[in-house]
């Protein structure tokens, strides 16, 4: 089956620091969105790239244009800017489609393989982590509870699911979605879990901008 991946680029990312938006700061040789591109670049069975930019952000364009990429504006919200990148896929035959967070820019081959690959057999499949850690509920800095971790994880990107599925399922959700996976199930929609990454952080906060470099530099040797 025909796959395309969508990278979401839309985000203002304020909590990450610095003068410009996460995803266009400095990691290592290059921003964070350049190493986000470069992992599907990479990935075989990847057809077509669509990049989802901020208003704001689309003189940016000519760099991922240049690469071979489809670039279209984002919307108001993650959601917004999802079906964009759907709509930009419309007519081009794409079977399955893969959406992932520009943010997760240390995203390896096997995650997206491994989902690439459970589309086979499942209409959706997102990499995730089971919490292994003791849970806790708190108020004002203080444990008030604690929480069951049985049967919970820690959800990442790419999140893949065949195409036209997706597409249907955004197109009748209300919105406020956390992610593309509870867009789906919200439509009834079966998606398989496959083994996430420890290494495949979503850079949120400034710390996480040296953990991300350290990760590329020792996986790419520079």
């Amino acid at each position: 089956m025909t796959t395309a991946a969508i990278i979401v680029a839309a985000g203002r990312g304020t909590r990450a620091g610095g003068a410009l938006a996460k995803q266009w700061q400095e990691l290592g040789d290059d921003t964070v969105a350049g190493h986000t591109l470069n992992a599907f670049l990479m990935a075989p069975g990847i057809r077509q790239i669509v990049i989802v930019l901020h208003p704001d952000d689309m003189d940016r364009r000519d760099r991922f244009q240049m690469r071979g990429c489809l670039v279209v504006t984002g919307g108001a919200d993650r959601a917004a800017s999802v079906r964009a990148g759907l709509a930009a896929l419309q007519n081009s035959g794409t079977e399955r489609v893969l959406i992932h967070d520009v943010a997760r820019p240390c995203v390896s081959q096997t995650v997206i393989a491994d989902v690439i690959a459970a589309l086979d057999w499942a209409t959706g499949a997102a990499p995730a982590l089971a919490v292994t850690d003791a849970l806790w509920t708190g108020a004002d800095d203080i444990v008030t509870g604690t929480q069951d971790r049985t049967g919970l994880y820690r959800a990442q990107t790419p999140q893949g699911f065949r195409y036209d599925a997706i597409c249907a399922a955004h197109a009748a959700h209300p919105g406020g979605a956390a992610d593309d996976v509870e867009v789906a199930r919200a439509a009834g929609l079966t998606v398989a879990i496959v083994p996430g990454d420890e290494d495949n952080l979503k850079i949120t906060l400034p710390g996480d901008f040296a953990r991300a470099e350290r990760i590329l530099r020792e996986r790419h040797g520079h």
